[in-house]
C-alpha cells in the first residue's frame, strides 16, 4: 500500500513563509514525477508545482517566482517552499506522485491527504 504523508501546513500572515513536505512509503518500486496541487473553497483542484525524476520543474503562474518545488529521490520526499504568501494562496494543499508500487503494477497516481494552508492577518 502507497501512503503519503504531508506535513508543514498550517496559518501564516500575508508575506510569510511555510514548508511543506510529503513523505511517500520507502516500499515502492518506482517514483516518476511528485507534485502539489491545491484546492480552494469552492475552486476546482490545480497544479501548484511539479518535479520530474530528473530534476525538471513546472510551476503555475500564480505562484512563479515565490514557491519552489524540490524533491529527495532517497527519501521518497517532495517539498513545496512557499514564500511571499498571499490571502489567495489559502487552500487545502495535496502532493502527488505517480509511481508503480511494485513492478508488475502500472504506473499511478497516488494522493496525500491534504494540509490546510491559510493565509491571513
Amino acid at each position: 500500500q502507497v501512503q503519503l504523508v504531508e506535513s508543514g501546513g498550517g496559518l501564516v500572515q500575508p508575506g510569510g513563509s511555510l514548508r511543506l513536505s510529503c513523505a511517500a512509503s520507502r516500499n515502492i518500486f518506482s517514483i516518476n514525477g511528485m507534485g502539489w496541487y491545491r484546492q480552494a473553497p469552492g475552486k476546482q483542484r490545480e497544479l501548484v508545482a511539479a518535479i520530474t525524476s530528473g530534476g525538471s520543474t513546472n510551476t503555475a503562474d500564480s505562484v512563479k517566482g515565490r514557491f519552489t518545488i524540490s524533491r529527495d529521490n532517497d527519501k521518497n520526499t517532495v517539498y513545496l517552499q512557499m514564500n511571499s504568501l498571499k490571502p489567495e494562496d489559502t487552500a487545502v494543499y495535496y502532493c502527488n506522485i505517480k509511481a508503480k508500487w511494485t513492478f508488475e503494477l502500472p504506473l499511478d497516481d497516488y494522493w496525500g491527504q491534504g494540509t490546510q494552508v491559510t493565509v491571513s492577518s
